[in-house]
Formats: structure tokens, sequence, C-alpha cells
């Protein structure tokens, strides 16, 4: 089988992306690579997703305690973030989880979009379903179009609404290819309990 990797993108911070590569790890049963963890002071990104979905997790590359932008919290701890730090772990099946949205700096020459282009990942752009998702996601599709990245498609987070989803596909030129909602409760029982959609699972296959 040849080797598969995903880059998980959001369109911004706390818009789901955590939680959203846990249900895909959870059903995809993908290893899991979070590159920058940044901040320290609860539960890693890593240590959520493997407790949810009990997947594999590579250890991060760069473990920054200030819970900031990389660029800033590196530099806080005389880190110098370089392109060349990174080198995807072996694995059939690979889900790369970025720190905050597209354009996120890692140093002051590079952003997260020039990470996705040299671990040669196409993404999956998770953005929130409710207002102002419109905006956020057509401008994170235009940059990464920009910079020549795959884009697989969108997967929204939240409560469903058909009218920003159509939004998205029109004005993103784009498929929407999944939708988590926002749980009650968040276990690997409720992850579960929603399988992925025929669209996203093609998406990850192919």
């Amino acid at each position: 089988m040849s080797s598969q990797r995903v880059f998980i993108t959001g369109t911004d911070t706390g818009v789901g992306k955590t939680l959203v590569s846990a249900w895909l790890c959870t059903h995809w049963a993908s290893h899991y690579w979070k590159p920058i963890q940044s901040g320290l002071d609860d539960t890693t990104d890593s240590q959520w997703v493997h407790t949810l979905s009990g997947v594999h997790t590579w250890p991060e590359r760069h473990r920054l305690a200030a819970p900031l932008s990389p660029h800033q919290s590196a530099a806080r701890e005389g880190v110098d973030i370089q392109l060349s730090d990174f080198e995807c772990p072996a694995g059939d099946r690979l889900l790369i989880e970025g720190a905050g949205g597209c354009v996120v700096p890692l140093n002051w020459q590079h952003t997260m979009l020039d990470l996705m282009a040299h671990l040669h990942a196409p993404v999956l752009l998770v953005a929130r379903s409710t207002l102002g998702t419109i905006n956020h996601t057509c401008l994170s599709l235009q940059a990464l179009r920009a910079r020549g990245i795959p884009v697989l498609g969108v997967v929204l987070s939240g409560p469903p609404n058909p009218e920003n989803l159509r939004s998205i596909e029109h004005f993103g030129q784009t498929t929407v290819l999944g939708q988590l909602p926002w749980l009650k409760a968040i276990s690997r029982e409720t992850l579960l309990a929603h399988p992925l959609p025929q669209p996203l699972l093609q998406a990850l296959n192919a």
C-alpha cells in the first residue's frame, strides 16, 4: 500500500480541528502526528487524540510551552523552527494536524502553508458551521490554492447550517465532505456513533 497522508488545518484557532482529527483517526485507523505543539499547560492535542481514538501518535518535533503562535512561542525559548526539522513518520496512513490556521507563522520566513508543501500532503480544511465561516473558509481556500496545495475539501464543525454549507461550496468552489455536530459529551463512544460520510471516506482513501 502506498503511503496516505492528510494534513488537517483550520480556518482559525478553536474551530474543532483536534476533535475532527480524533474523529477521523477513530474511523480511518490512521496514525496521528502533531508536528508542533504550542502550549503544554493542559493535555496536549496528541494526548487528547490518543485518549479519544486509541491510535498511535508520533511525538511532536517541537513542544513549546507558551500557548502562542509557534514563532512567538519558539522565540521565548530560543528555538529556531526550520522546515528542515520536519520529516513525516513512516506508516501507511498518517493524519497530520497543523497549529492554528493556514498562515500561522513558523518563523519570520515560513508559515503553516510552507510546512504543508514541505510534507507533500493534501489538505482537509476544518471550518466552523456558524456565523463568520463563509469569509474565513473562502479566504483559507484561496490561500491554499495560491500556494498550489491540493485541497480534498472541507469539514464543518458545529450545529448543522445548510445555508452556510451551500455558500461555502458555491463561493469556495469546493465540496463539504462531512459535518461533525456539537457533541453533548466527547468520548470514543460518541465519536464512534458518528460514522464518516462516504464522500469523506473516499477522499481520505483517494
